[in-house]
């Protein structure tokens, strides 16, 4: 196994998050066998046998080669050309029941911490706040249902947190089955 996965500024801990694992498996991309596989999400019109290794996510050869994306670009508005390539071609998605998105902040993507429930998403006050005006914003108008869903994450639904890369401030988003 590799010692040093290679360095993600917009997600940090892809082994925590459960979108690189250790695996004996050979990279779609290079072949090798580095001791750690990706295994969240790959958008591609080609046919994809296996799954890439960190070096050709973080390198973008995997995204090149296959023409494909690891993140759709949603949720990437007012961010540069090279903020987007960088997050959906060289930075690992994530697990999501819904397709995943990026949050932006600060006018860059922000950086993928985690999945976390409510009891996590408490210690982060600023991105429940925010989570609780995006989702008024959404139509959620009755308070106790809205407080009922937001100390249940974690059950059936989940939120995913972000950190901005610029001013550190906490976000996130409700995520269900």
């Amino acid at each position: 196994m590799s010692a040093s996965l290679p360095s993600f500024r917009y997600h940090p801990d892809p082994v925590a998050s459960g979108s690189i694992r250790a695996d004996a498996g050979a990279c779609a991309c290079c072949s090798r066998s580095t001791g750690w596989i990706y295994t969240a999400t790959f958008y591609s019109a080609h046919e994809v046998s296996g799954r890439f290794c960190p070096w050709c996510i973080a390198d973008g050869s995997a995204a090149e080669r296959f023409a494909g994306e690891f993140t759709d670009s949603y949720g990437l508005d007012g961010v540069s050309e090279d903020v987007l390539h960088e997050v959906t071609r060289r930075t690992p998605g994530f697990h999501a029941w819904q397709d995943p998105h990026w949050l932006v902040h600060c006018h860059d993507a922000a950086a993928f911490v985690g999945e976390v429930g409510y009891t996590e998403l408490v210690a982060h006050s600023e991105a429940l706040e925010q989570l609780r005006a995006d989702m008024r914003l959404g139509g959620w108008h009755d308070d106790n249902q809205l407080e009922h869903f937001l100390t249940h994450l974690g059950e059936g639904a989940t939120a995913m947190l972000f950190r901005c890369t610029v001013c550190g401030v906490y976000l996130a988003y409700a995520d269900a089955s």
